[in-house]
């Protein structure tokens, strides 16, 4: 009887040294080549994933702040030719200014060349529509940037966490076979690692996933705004005054 008492303090002993064991410390000494490739990727993703996060809300911000204030300047301008160089004197990143510019440039391009070929096969209506899609596209494809960085990292960064995961799970098997016994201390730090590695895995990828969707309904309501300039854009430019500016 005395003996089993004894006895019971080691196994807890034991126990809470093999649960140390599982710690993140302990896996970082112990961890093997797979289990380093797979925390510095999914390291590289994280950071990857936070800048572009960073990156978008600061230029949202920026955005939400002169999409209307540079409509708004360029309606309430007398002159064309004033609301054309307030245009220009936007920022190069100010999606709504070069959407205007290149209407601009379209129509001055085709009045210079009247009477030419080009006027022949297009005329102002059109020659201005194909200049404002194209740069429409161009704006739009430029507020996604990074958006595919952050789907890319929010539909792998659990594959390779699982990745982790069952190499951890592998680990602690050979251990098994390797000491023949199935106790805690002999598979606590793998165990460890494998469970360490989903967490960071869904660690990485939720932030990404749902930075994704918010800048994909911010984007949203973006290009919804290009795109009903764009519009009056072309009104203007190609018959002179913008639709329902008479009625008001």
């Amino acid at each position: 009887m005395l003996q089993e008492t004894t006895n019971v303090p080691a196994a807890g002993g034991s126990n809470a040294a093999a649960l140390q064991q599982m710690g993140f410390a302990d896996m970082l000494q112990h961890m093997d080549a797979v289990g380093w490739v797979v925390l510095i990727t999914l390291l590289v993703m994280s950071a990857m994933s936070i800048y572009w996060i960073i990156f978008n809300a600061i230029k949202h911000m920026r955005l939400r702040g002169s999409a209307d204030r540079v409509i708004s300047t360029f309606w309430e301008t007398q002159s064309a030719q004033d609301a054309i160089r307030a245009m220009e004197e936007e920022p190069k990143s100010e999606p709504f200014s070069k959407v205007a510019l290149d209407a601009a440039q379209a129509a001055a391009h085709h009045q210079r060349h009247e009477g030419s070929r080009l006027v022949e096969s297009l005329n102002r209506s059109e020659f201005v529509d194909r200049a404002l899609r194209q740069g429409v596209t161009r704006e739009s494809l430029k507020l996604e940037a990074g958006l595919t960085v952050l789907a890319t990292v929010g539909s792998t960064a659990p594959f390779v966490g699982l990745l982790g995961t069952v190499w951890g799970i592998y680990r602690a098997l050979i251990r098994i076979g390797a000491s023949g016994q199935a106790d805690i201390g002999a598979v606590a730090g793998p165990v460890g690692e494998a469970l360490i590695m989903t967490a960071l895995g869904l660690g990485v990828a939720i932030p990404a996933v749902l930075g994704y969707n918010f800048f994909v309904r911010l984007n949203r309501g973006l290009n919804y705004k290009l795109d009903t300039f764009a519009h009056d854009l072309h009104d203007f430019f190609a018959t002179g005054s913008r639709v329902g500016e008479q009625k008001r």
